[in-house]
């Protein structure tokens, strides 16, 4: 019994390591269900500055690189706030779904991005990204409500919502990394 209750200690240890060396970034996701609308919070910490991270997520048209976007344009540009056009493409239950949403941006430059959506396939999309330096890191935290417009059941929905979301914040900290060393020499 001994044995048994060491090997399993073992496998437990194991693989609680590998998950915190799958997650570089101490990567936190949260998402929530009120009547039709999900709730999605996130963070993540990445090894650059506060104004690298802000010239990531205000590189509109470089989000292209994010996994499911298929495009992103800026429409127009008028003070802080940014119109930005986006199509997303991800598959469920092996059926490719696209969303086009146009958004507004309102940027408070190495602090807060606000957005919302204009017009687009969601019903309602709504949220923010605040950054947060601390000790040669910037911490990136989103916020956002969205309600999905889709002839799709809501634990479908659900279930794309809590396995896609995931992937993407966890590509988007791998890219800001990358990103951050070759920021624009206003940063320098």
């Amino acid at each position: 019994m001994k044995r048994i209750l060491g090997i399993f200690l073992f496998v437990a240890a194991a693989i609680a390591l590998a998950q915190d060396a799958s997650n570089p970034y101490d990567l936190k996701l949260a998402i929530a269900r009120t009547g039709d609308r999900f709730q999605v919070s996130a963070s993540y910490e990445v090894p650059i500055t506060v104004c690298e991270a802000f010239a990531f997520i205000t590189d509109y048209e470089g989000a292209k690189s994010f996994p499911g976007v298929v495009d992103s344009k800026v429409l127009s540009r008028l003070g802080n706030k940014v119109r930005v056009a986006r199509l997303l493409e991800e598959r469920i239950l092996f059926m490719p779904i696209e969303m086009r949403s146009e958004l507004e941006y309102v940027e408070v430059p190495n602090k807060v991005l606000l957005f919302e959506q204009l017009s687009g396939d969601t019903k309602y999309y709504k949220g923010s990204w605040r950054l947060s330096p601390d000790k040669g890191f910037t911490t990136f935290k989103y916020d956002a409500q969205v309600e999905p417009n889709s002839l799709l059941p809501s634990a479908v929905i659900e279930f794309f919502i809590k396995n896609i979301v995931r992937r993407q914040f966890e590509a988007m900290a791998e890219l800001a990394s990358l990103k951050g060393s070759s920021s624009p020499r206003a940063c320098k």
